[in-house]
C-alpha cells in the first residue's frame, strides 16, 4: 500500500498538487501496518493516518474511527499511538463516526482518557442525537458536564481568533466579468470533486497565465484576493469557489484537499456565488474595484468598511468604502463558514435552552428588518409559510423547510462529500432527488462509477435517483413539485414554477437535505406583470428576452460589465399576468431568471393548470415506482401529498398592497417580432431585425428552456425541406418525451433534415461532453451563451426553438418577413395540435408501462402517511 501511495503522490506532485485522501481500503491497509511500523517510516504512517483520510461518515471515516477506538480502549496495540493521543485524532474528525466512541469515552475510567474526550467533543459539532446521550450522562458524570457546559458557552467559536482590523491582501484582478466556466470550466467537470486538480484549470481560457499570476503575487508575502468587475455568474458555484480556494484560501487542518477562508472583491458578485463564498469560510465583499489592480498591496478593514493603498511611505488612500454583509458575516468568517456557525450556534442555543439558560450573547444574531405594514408578495407568503409565518420581510434571516431538494451530476460527487463531513445518514428534506443528465451521453470512466455508486448513495438516504438516459434535472423535478412550497438545487436552473427555489452550491444542497432546513437573507422581490396580448409569430422564449430587453430600454440593466446595473441581481423575480400557461411553458421564465442573476423566481398561475399538472405527474411518480425506481417510500409520500393537494387546491396569491423593489411591465402588444440573446451575453438582447442576416453554421434545439411542443413546431417548419444548411442538433429534455416524439414520426423529420439526435439529457447547453466546431456561430435554444461554453470560440445566438428551426432552414438569421412567413404557412394553422404537452394520466396504462414491481408490492400510502387515505 505505502509503495503505490508514494508512487502515486509523486505523480501528483508532478502537477503541483497534493496526492489524492485515502480509500477506505488504503486506510484499513495503513492501519494494519501501524500495529507494527517500520521504525523509518513511523512519522510518514502517522502523518497519513491524521491528515489524509477523509472526515464525517466517509467509508475511510469509518475504518479511522474504529482503528482509533480500538487504541483508545485498549482493545489494539500501536506502538507509536498512545490511548490518549488515540482521543485526540478521533477529536479531530468533524463528527459522524467518531462521536459515539468520544461520548464513551467520557465514561473511561483513565482521566487522562476521559480528558481528552471531553476536549475533542466540546469542539465537536455535527453530534445530532448524541447530543441527548451526552446531555442524559451530564447528569451523572462530571466530563460530560464539563462538554455540556462548554457547548453552552460556545468555546469551540470564542476559542477562535477574531478576524483582524485590517487585512493587507495583493490584488489579481480579472476584468469584467468572470463567470463560473471561467473558473470551473465544463469541459473539466468529471474532476470537480477532485479539487486541486480541477483548480490546475481554472482560467484556462479567460486568462491562461492566471495562475502563474497569483504564484507571483504570493512571493510578495501577503494571501492573495481575488477581485472583479462582476464575479461568478453562471452554475457550478461550489466548484468555482473550490477552485478559486485552492489558490487564495487556507488548509484545513485535518481535512485533505480542501480549502477555507480567502478575500474576494468584486463590483457585483452573483448571489448564489456569494453564498457559497460565505459557506465556505471566504470574506465577499461588494465594492467599488475600479482603482484596483493587479499587484497592488491593499488594506482591507472589515469593521470600518474602508479599503485603502499606501499613498506613499507616511499615508494611506482610501480606495474604496463598502458595508459588510449579512450582519453575521464576521461571525460566519471566525466559525470558518456560514453552515459552521449555523450548525454550531443551533447546538449552543438547543444547549443553553436545555439548561434553562438565556440565549447566548456570544453570536451576532440577525437583525429584523422594520416592518413597514404593507402586504406581502407571493415570494414572501411562500417563504412564510415554509416558517411557519404570514410572510417574510426582506431582509430576515431565516431557515426555510426545503420540502423539494436536487442535485445532478456534475455536483453530486461534490454534494455526496459534503453530506458525508455533515455526517449525513438520513434525509431531513422531505424529497432528495439526484439526477445524471450531464454525463448520460457520453460518460469518461469516472462518469460511468458516479453512475454506479452514486443513486445507492442517495436511496439509501431515502432520496430518489433518476437513471441515465432519464434527462434533465429540472424536467423531472418539477414533476416533483408541491404549490407554494420551497426548495433549492444545486443548479443554477433549479427555478420551481411551482412554488418557490433558491439554488445553491453543493455545500448548502447538502445542508438542505440533510437537515431539512436552509439558511436564507430572504431577498427583496422584483415585480414582472405582462400585460396585452401575445402577438403572431412570437414566442415565450422572446418573451423571455423581452424581460431584460425592457430593463435595458429603461436603464435599469446594462450590458457592459464595468459598473453593471441590474436590477435583478440578488432578487427574487416575480411574474404575473399569464395564469393561464401551462407549467410546462411556465417554466421557460422562471428558468431564465438564473440568467438574470435573480436569487429565485415565482409565477402567478391557475389553479386549474397547476391540479391538470399535478394529475399528470401522480401517474408519473406511480410509474417510477412500478419500474423499480428507489427510494419507493419518498416516491409515494411525495404522490401521497400531491393527492392530498388535490383533493382540496388552493393557491396562495401576492396580497394587494405588497411591496416591490421596483416594477417592470412588459406589454406583450409591443413585441411584434423575435428577441434574440445575441454573441456572447445573455443581457445582450436584440430585436431579431437588427441580426437579420448573420450567418449560422450549426443549430442546437435543447436543453430544459424546451418542451414537447417546441420539437413539434420545430419539425413541422423542417417537414419536407430535405436536408438543413449546417449542422443540426436535438435532444429533448427527457425520455418520455424523445419516445412521444419516435412515437408521432417527428424523428423521422428530424432524419430527414440530417439532424443529429442526442439522448434526452443536457448534450451541448452546457458543454462539457459534445461541442460544437472551433469558431462556429450557433443558433442555440439554451440557457446560456458564455464565452466557449458550447464550442472554443463559438458565438451562440439564444432565441426559440421556432427560430431556430428557421435558421437551420436558411443557414442564417433570416428577416422578419422571411420568419413571419414561414411561421404563417408552416405553425399558425397546427398551433392547437403542436402545442400540446405529456398528461401521463390521460396515456392508457401508463402507470403498468415498463412495471418490474408487482402491484401487491408497491408501497402502500396509508403505511408511509401512518393513517388511512
Amino acid at each position: 500500500m505505502l509503495e503505490a501511495y508514494r508512487k502515486h503522490a509523486a505523480e501528483r506532485s508532478a502537477l503541483g498538487i497534493p496526492p489524492l485522501p485515502l480509500t477506505a481500503q488504503q486506510t484499513s491497509e495503513l492501519c494494519e501496518i501501524l500495529k507494527n511500523p517500520p521504525e523509518a517510516e513511523k512519522e510518514e504512517l502517522l502523518a497519513l493516518l491524521r491528515d489524509r483520510v477523509p472526515p464525517g461518515v466517509d467509508d475511510a471515516a469509518y475504518v479511522k474511527a474504529g482503528f482509533l477506538t480500538g487504541v483508545a480502549k485498549g482493545e489494539i496495540e500501536c506502538p507509536i499511538i498512545s490511548a490518549t493521543e488515540a482521543v485526540r485524532l478521533l477529536g479531530t474528525m468533524v463528527g459522524g463516526y467518531n462521536v459515539q466512541s468520544l461520548v464513551d469515552l467520557l465514561k473511561s475510567d483513565d482521566k487522562a482518557i476521559a480528558t481528552e474526550a471531553t476536549k475533542a467533543l466540546s469542539k465537536t459539532l455535527l453530534v445530532f442525537d448524541a447530543f441527548n446521550d451526552v446531555l442524559e450522562l451530564s447528569q451523572s458524570n462530571s466530563y460530560a458536564k464539563q462538554v455540556i457546559d462548554s457547548w453552552a458557552d460556545a468555546e469551540w467559536f470564542t476559542n477562535r481568533p477574531k478576524p483582524a482590523e485590517a487585512i493587507t491582501v495583493t490584488v489579481f484582478k480579472v476584468p469584467g466579468e468572470t463567470n463560473t466556466d471561467d473558473l470551473s470550466p465544463a469541459p473539466h467537470a468529471t474532476t470537480r470533486p477532485d479539487i486541486p486538480l480541477h483548480a490546475l484549470v481554472m482560467l484556462e481560457s479567460k486568462m491562461p497565465d492566471g495562475l502563474e499570476t497569483i504564484a507571483k503575487l504570493k512571493e510578495k508575502g501577503h494571501p492573495v484576493a481575488y477581485v472583479g468587475d462582476v464575479v461568478g455568474t453562471g452554475s457550478s458555484r461550489k466548484s468555482a469557489i473550490n477552485s478559486v480556494l485552492w489558490h487564495i484560501g487556507h488548509e484545513i487542518p485535518f481535512v485533505p484537499n480542501k480549502k477555507a477562508g480567502g478575500y474576494i472583491l468584486g463590483n457585483k458578485i452573483a448571489p448564489i456565488f456569494f453564498n457559497t463564498a460565505e459557506d465556505s469560510g471566504a470574506l465577499p465583499i461588494e465594492c467599488d474595484v475600479s482603482k484596483m489592480n493587479t499587484g497592488d498591496v491593499i488594506t482591507i478593514y472589515p469593521y470600518k468598511g474602508e479599503i485603502t493603498v499606501r499613498a506613499n511611505s507616511d499615508s494611506s488612500e482610501v480606495i474604496s468604502t463598502f458595508t459588510l454583509k449579512p450582519d453575521t458575516i464576521i461571525d460566519e468568517v471566525r466559525a470558518g463558514g456560514r453552515i459552521p456557525l449555523l450548525i454550531g450556534r443551533a447546538l449552543t442555543d438547543k444547549t443553553r435552552q436545555a439548561l434553562g439558560l438565556p440565549v447566548s450573547e456570544v453570536f451576532t444574531r440577525p437583525s429584523m428588518p422594520e416592518d413597514t405594514g404593507k402586504g406581502f408578495t407571493l415570494a414572501q407568503k411562500m417563504v412564510g409559510k415554509a416558517c411557519g409565518l404570514p410572510g417574510v420581510r426582506p431582509g430576515t434571516s431565516c431557515e426555510p423547510i426545503m420540502t423539494t431538494v436536487g442535485s445532478q451530476d456534475t455536483t453530486g460527487p461534490m454534494t455526496r462529500d459534503e453530506l458525508k463531513e455533515l455526517a449525513c445518514l438520513g434525509f431531513n428534506a422531505d424529497l432528495t432527488l439526484q439526477t445524471f443528465c450531464h454525463t448520460a451521453a457520453y460518460p469518461k470512466p469516472v462518469d460511468i462509477a458516479t453512475h454506479k455508486d452514486l443513486p445507492d448513495f442517495f436511496s439509501t438516504r431515502g432520496g430518489v435517483a433518476l437513471r441515465p438516459g432519464d434527462g434533465i434535472i429540472h424536467s423531472w423535478m418539477n414533476r416533483m413539485l408541491l404549490p407554494d412550497t420551497v426548495g433549492t438545487g444545486g443548479d443554477s436552473h433549479t427555478r420551481f414554477p411551482l412554488g418557490i427555489s433558491f439554488p445553491a452550491g453543493s455545500g448548502l444542497v447538502a445542508f438542505a437535505a440533510a437537515l431539512g432546513v436552509m439558511p436564507l437573507d430572504m431577498p427583496e422581490s422584483v415585480l414582472v406583470r405582462f400585460t396585452g396580448e401575445l402577438q403572431p409569430g412570437v414566442t415565450l422564449r422572446d418573451i423571455v428576452n423581452a424581460i431584460p430587453w425592457v430593463a435595458i430600454q429603461e436603464g435599469k440593466l446594462t450590458v457592459a460589465k464595468e459598473n453593471k446595473q441590474n436590477v435583478f441581481n440578488g432578487r427574487v423575480m416575480e411574474m404575473e399576468g399569464l395564469p393561464d400557461l401551462k407549467v410546462e411553458q411556465a417554466f421557460e421564465l422562471t428558468d431564465a431568471t438564473a440568467e438574470r442573476s435573480c436569487s429565485g423566481s415565482t409565477i402567478k398561475l391557475s389553479e386549474s393548470t397547476v391540479a391538470e399538472y399535478l394529475r399528470s405527474n401522480v401517474a408519473l411518480l406511480k410509474n417510477m415506482v412500478a419500474r423499480g425506481y428507489q427510494d419507493a417510500r419518498t416516491i409515494m409520500r411525495r404522490v401521497a401529498k400531491m393527492e392530498q393537494w388535490l383533493a382540496n387546491p388552493e393557491l396562495m396569491s401576492a396580497d394587494e398592497n405588497a411591496e416591490y423593489a421596483d416594477i417592470i411591465e412588459v406589454n406583450l402588444n409591443e413585441i411584434k417580432e423575435p428577441i434574440v440573446a445575441a454573441p456572447n451575453d445573455p443581457d445582450n438582447v436584440k430585436l431579431m431585425s437588427k441580426c437579420a442576416g448573420d450567418k449560422v453554421d450549426e443549430v442546437f434545439i435543447g436543453s430544459c428552456m424546451t418542451n414537447i411542443g417546441h420539437y413539434r413546431a420545430a419539425a413541422k417548419i423542417l417537414e419536407g425541406a430535405g436536408v438543413v444548411k449546417g449542422r443540426l442538433w436535438i435532444c429533448p429534455p427527457t425520455r418520455m418525451d424523445e419516445k412521444q416524439l419516435r412515437e408521432e414520426g417527428v424523428y423521422g423529420i428530424f432524419a430527414a433534415a440530417g439532424a443529429r439526435t442526442e439522448m434526452p439529457g443536457c448534450s451541448l447547453c452546457m458543454g462539457n461532453q459534445a461541442r460544437v466546431e472551433d469558431n462556429a456561430t450557433v443558433f442555440s435554444t439554451s440557457t446560456r451563451n458564455f464565452n466557449n461554453r458550447m464550442g472554443k470560440g463559438a458565438q451562440v445566438y439564444l432565441g426559440s426553438a421556432e427560430l431556430a428551426a428557421v435558421c437551420a432552414l436558411l443557414g442564417k438569421i433570416p428577416t422578419v418577413e422571411e420568419y413571419m412567413s414561414i411561421v404563417k404557412e408552416k405553425i399558425a394553422p397546427f398551433e392547437s395540435d403542436l402545442y400540446r404537452y405529456l398528461n401521463f394520466d390521460q396515456i392508457a396504462n401508463f402507470e403498468d408501462e415498463g412495471r418490474v414491481i408487482p402491484i401487491e408490492e408497491m408501497p402502500k400510502i396509508e403505511d408511509i402517511l401512518g393513517m388511512p387515505v
